[in-house]
């Protein structure tokens, strides 16, 4: 191991103390995805000092790496088991796929922005994440061929949940998406039974928006 290595390893173990157990997160297999995944090859060089950080980081096409609280908190609400198979809408920098790979059996992320999602690519296939499987398409359709979904992760805000998104998740599956305006939006957590949909907020939250006809902007 490198002295890199190392180094990096201690931030992320005093990230997740500081950051995330501190904020009430237990979930065991969150806290073990966020002290293994490198979030600093994540971002650009120039940022990787900052990448530990409590805050979100550019990646470029006006897109951000959201903060590692929010990631931890958005991953812990899905109620993730092994076997399970997970939609991401908005690859971005593929920080937050990288942890749902972890600990989800197969995690389908799609991605708009084309740089951001070669970027990405990359990024899986060398740290050899084989069970992510990348899309370059508009996302507020979803991924209808590989539904029913057991958890779907929206990482973009938008005004409510797609239907089609809804329609896209298993009986007994899960939904985390920001909505709201463009200033300031809830994170809501759907969960889909025989019975219909139920929601509750887990708070607070600012994202960049959502592309698409349900949508009010960027993924």
């Amino acid at each position: 191991m490198s002295w890199d290595d190392v180094k990096y390893a201690r931030r992320r173990e005093e990230m997740v103390r500081r950051q995330i157990e501190a904020r009430h997160i237990t979930d065991p297999a969150v806290l073990a995805a966020m002290r293994k995944v490198p979030r600093h090859l994540f971002v650009s060089e120039a940022l990787q000092h900052k990448a530990y950080e409590d805050y979100p980081l550019p990646i470029g096409e006006q897109q951000t790496i959201s903060q590692p609280f929010i990631v931890a908190e958005m991953s812990q609400a899905l109620d993730l088991g092994p076997n399970d198979r997970v939609l991401e809408i908005g690859t971005g920098s593929g920080y937050q796929a990288a942890i749902l790979a972890e600990i989800a059996y197969r995690v389908y992320t799609i991605e708009r922005l084309h740089p951001l999602y070669i970027q990405a690519r990359r990024l899986f296939d060398q740290l050899q994440y084989h069970n992510i499987v990348t899309r370059y398409t508009d996302g507020t359709t979803g991924w209808r061929e590989q539904s029913p979904f057991e958890a779907i992760i929206v990482t973009a805000g938008a005004p409510q949940a797609p239907q089609s998104l809804i329609d896209q998740l298993a009986i007994g599956g899960r939904m985390v998406i920001p909505v709201g305006d463009q200033y300031a939006q809830d994170l809501i957590k759907i969960i889909k039974d025989r019975r219909g949909v139920r929601q509750y907020s887990l708070g607070g939250c600012r994202f960049v928006k959502l592309i698409g006809e349900e949508g009010w902007g960027g993924g």
